[in-house]
């Protein structure tokens, strides 16, 4: 009989309700404690979702969990996930899961030597959507990729986030905090970066908080880029324009276009598992690409809402889990995860310095997840 593997949450936030209410639809794995640096933040997930809950200290020590789901805010990931680590347990943690090229190798050394995994989300790319734009790309129906668009842009998070202000600090802006989802989408679908160039600026040096909450009228300085527009050479030959940005109010780009030299695919937003795919042909006409039956794109979540979604958070870390014994690169493994954060801090790089920067890092294509291998991850 497979083991199961005991997961603890470290870090009771927003978004620990997901990992908490999906995790028991992935075999393998279990979650039993969550933790926070405030108790009662951990008490109260506790009570919701049937776990214990722990004090972080208490659940490094945690002899009944295999792996730690870090989910504490994106200055604290190395760090945690270190400790993580150093306590002999694997490690998952939410985007970006290092600030620094130097933190994820660091990370990377005290992995291996322990011969522990360590996973990164984001996991949207497994999606029924984006592995069905992966199939695509790679029939050769449109032909060789060789160029596109990406681009996430809106008026920034002080409009509906409670607590906004790390996200404009450094280590946070839209293209570590939102970054993350497009760029590994594009790894998936096209492999590593080679070299990127790119111009940054902020509209704003201070921004104020709309949003109900404790911090509702407060100003919070802007201490990064809050625009960013890149270019990526791939290695693959594809050069792709992306455009980060919360200093905008409405734009018509789609998320993400790619133009083959058959034809063109418009993929769908990659913070999420599904969406619809539209492809053309070299004359231009669309096509909606009818869904295939892929696990993680059927719709279970705002069934009661006019759009349906797919959402299946903690598909990454099963498949991490199962890589564990099952002797393949985890899909949101360490080295995508380091290839993308080197990605994103190399354009942040590129914009202050207006260099051309040549990536120090590359990793393997993630493994495609087809229906079968979703299947595999999930409950019967």
């Amino acid at each position: 009989m497979a083991k199961t593997y005991g997961v603890g949450i470290m870090g009771a936030g927003n978004i620990s309700a997901a990992y908490l209410r999906l995790a028991p639809l992935f075999k393998g794995l279990e979650v039993r404690a969550v933790a926070d640096i405030l108790p009662a933040a951990a008490q109260k997930r506790a009570e919701e979702f049937g776990v214990a809950a722990q004090t972080p200290d208490e659940l490094l020590k945690n002899s009944e969990l295999d792996v730690i789901v870090n989910l504490t805010i994106p200055a604290t990931h190395y760090s945690v996930s270190k400790d993580i680590v150093s306590a002999g347990k694997h490690a998952y943690s939410e985007k970006p899961f290092v600030l620094s090229l130097e933190e994820g190798k660091a990370l990377k050394k005290a992995a291996d030597e322990r011969n522990l995994k360590v996973g990164s989300a984001p996991d949207t790319f497994l999606g029924g959507a984006h592995q069905q734009a992966r199939d695509i790309i790679d029939s050769g129906q449109l032909g060789k990729i060789m160029s596109g668009t990406t681009h996430v842009m809106g008026p920034g998070m002080e409009h509906w986030h409670p607590n906004p202000d790390f996200f404009f600090k450094p280590g946070g802006g839209p293209i570590l905090d939102m970054g993350p989802y497009y760029v590994t989408n594009l790894v998936h679908l096209l492999g590593p970066v080679k070299r990127l160039s790119a111009f940054t600026n902020m509209a704003r040096t201070e921004r104020v908080v709309t949003a109900e909450g404790p911090m509702k009228g407060k100003a919070v300085p802007v201490e990064t880029p809050t625009t960013i527009h890149g270019i990526l050479e791939f290695h693959n030959g594809a050069v792709i324009t992306i455009g980060a940005s919360w200093d905008v109010a409405s734009h018509g780009h789609h998320n993400i276009e790619l133009y083959g030299t058959g034809g063109s695919i418009f993929v769908p937003d990659p913070n999420f598992f599904g969406g619809d795919l539209v492809t053309t042909n070299w004359a231009g006409d669309k096509t909606t690409v009818t869904p295939w039956d892929h696990p993680f794109g059927r719709a279970n979540q705002d069934l009661d809402k006019p759009v349906h979604r797919a959402n299946y958070r903690t598909a990454g870390l099963a498949d991490m889990i199962a890589s564990i014994d099952g002797g393949y690169n985890a899909r949101c493994g360490l080295d995508v995860a380091l290839h993308v954060v080197d990605v994103l801090t190399s354009l942040l790089q590129a914009g202050e310095t207006g260099q051309v920067i040549t990536l120090s890092t590359t990793c393997e294509r993630p493994l495609a997840l087809t229906p079968a291998d979703a299947q595999a991850l999930l409950k019967a």
